[in-house]
């Protein structure tokens, strides 16, 4: 399996469980940097797709990654080190709760595509299947560990099943980090909700909801999905 290449970077990705999918595209794509962030922290980083979208789009100086599987944190360090922004990126291997204990600083930006379960079912991939399965970050861990890590003017961005949204939410009040804006993403005009992106601070505001659908037919892509992604895939 070669890589996957964008326009400004490529990513391998064939000792992940977890493949470069249309939702870390759209998290990293939508995710504001309007406050300018410094640092950032990607949290289950993978492949590491998404802090290297964001140091294409953003000047922070200081992009880290986090990710708890062997082979998914070597591939995730190749793919940083074979970057354009190899020295702005840095990839830890541990697990949330001890990346918490070990860290003073605070993010500015956190931005997450957390591993969730959404069919109840197990593949033949037990890899596969520990980055598919919420266990392996459960919402209220992952919530809890962004409540510690976030700067209090910060932004948390996540992307998640549209049926986890209020779960999601209501976990997320509980540490006192409202919802500011959400897009909910269709497939084609007629499907149903499949993907919720929110992004969370500190402060209370209106909530900002918009809607994306990405095709009207099959690979006839709407405007609004190539505007978002244009700069990062080859063929849009």
């Amino acid at each position: 399996m070669g890589p996957f290449q964008f326009k400004e970077f490529s990513v391998n990705q064939e000792r992940c469980a977890m493949k470069i999918g249309t939702d870390s595209v759209l998290l990293g794509a939508w995710t504001s940097i309007k406050k300018q962030p410094f640092s950032i922290l990607d949290i289950g980083a993978g492949t590491g797709v998404l802090a290297l979208m964001l140091a294409q789009r953003s000047n922070a100086e200081l992009i880290d990654a986090l990710e708890i599987d062997d082979e998914a944190y070597e591939q995730c360090v190749d793919n940083f080190e074979n970057s354009p922004w190899g020295d702005r990126l840095f990839c830890y291997h541990a697990s949330l709760e001890e990346f918490v204990l070990d860290i003073d600083d605070k993010y500015e930006l956190i931005i997450s595509n957390p591993p969730f379960y959404s069919e109840d079912y197990k593949t033949e991939n037990s890899q596969r299947d520990l980055a598919r399965f919420t266990d392996a970050l459960p919402f209220n861990h992952l919530i809890d560990g962004v409540s510690k890590l976030l700067s209090e003017n910060g932004l948390f961005s996540v992307i998640i099943p549209f049926k986890e949204e209020e779960h999601f939410i209501t976990l997320a009040l509980k540490t006192g980090l409202f919802p500011n804006s959400v897009l909910h993403i269709k497939g084609t005009p007629n499907s149903k909700i499949k993907r919720s992106l929110i992004e969370f601070s500190f402060y209370k505001t209106e909530i900002n909801t918009e809607e994306l659908i990405i095709e009207t037919s099959r690979h006839q892509y709407t405007s609004d999905y190539i505007n978002l992604t244009k700069d990062f895939y080859l063929k849009m």
